[in-house]
C-alpha cells in the first residue's frame, strides 16, 4: 500500500515488549520571552506523569512557532529536560501548527521510526477528545494519558471559549483526515 493509505489495521498492531512506549504532547501557548504557558506546562506534567512507569518512555512534543518564539516543541522538549528526561527520548515535531497538522506531521514521524504499535496522548482534557478521534483516524492506536488536573485557564470564559472551540473543530478535522486518507494524502 501506498504512504498514506495505511489502514488502521495496518498502523496499529501491538509493539513487541522491547518497543519504548511513546507519548505525544500536543502543544499550547508560548507566552513572551519562551515562557511556557500553564497550560503547556500542565500538558507535559501529564506525559511525565504517565511516561513515569517505564523510564524508555519516548516524548514527542508538537508544535511549531506560534505568537512567541520559540517552538512550542522546544519549550516543551527543555520542560521535559529540566525533569530528567535524556534528549535521546525527546523527539521534537516542530511543524505543527494545528492540531491536525501535529497528528499529521507525528504520524509521519512515527510510520519514519517504524513504530506502528500504541503511542499515548497528552494535552488537556477539553482537546484529548479531538486528539485522540484524529490519531486514530490517521490509523495510529491512540490512548489517553490522564489530562491534566485543574482547570485549563483562571478565567472561566476562556475555559468555555477553548471547550466551545472544540465543537466544530472535531466534526471538521475529523472529516479532512478521511479525506487526505481516502486521497492517500495523509
Amino acid at each position: 500500500m501506498t504512504p498514506g493509505r495505511e489502514s488502521p489495521a495496518e498502523m496499529s498492531p501491538a509493539d513487541t515488549s522491547d518497543s519504548p512506549p511513546v507519548i505525544v504532547i500536543f502543544g499550547a501557548a508560548v507566552r513572551p520571552g519562551g515562557v511556557p504557558s500553564q497550560a503547556l506546562r500542565r500538558r507535559v506534567a501529564a506525559a511525565l506523569a504517565a511516561g513515569a512507569a517505564d523510564p524508555r518512555t519516548l516524548y514527542i512534543p508538537t508544535g511549531a512557532v506560534g505568537r512567541h518564539p520559540p517552538a512550542e516543541a522546544a519549550v516543551m522538549a527543555t520542560l521535559l529536560r529540566q525533569s530528567g528526561i535524556p534528549p535521546a527520548r525527546i523527539l521534537l515535531e516542530l511543524t505543527g501548527t494545528d492540531t491536525l497538522s501535529s497528528v499529521r506531521a507525528v504520524r509521519h514521524q512515527l510510520l519514519t521510526l517504524g513504530r506502528t504499535g500504541a503511542v499515548r496522548v497528552a494535552t488537556s482534557g477539553y482537546h484529548l477528545p479531538r486528539c485522540l478521534l484524529l490519531m486514530r483516524l490517521a490509523g495510529l492506536h491512540a490512548t489517553a494519558c490522564p489530562p491534566p488536573p485543574g482547570p485549563a485557564a483562571r478565567r472561566w470564559y476562556k475555559r468555555w471559549r477553548w471547550r466551545l472551540r472544540e465543537i466544530p473543530a472535531l466534526p471538521w478535522d475529523a472529516a479532512l483526515v478521511l479525506l487526505l486518507r481516502a486521497l492517500g494524502r495523509l
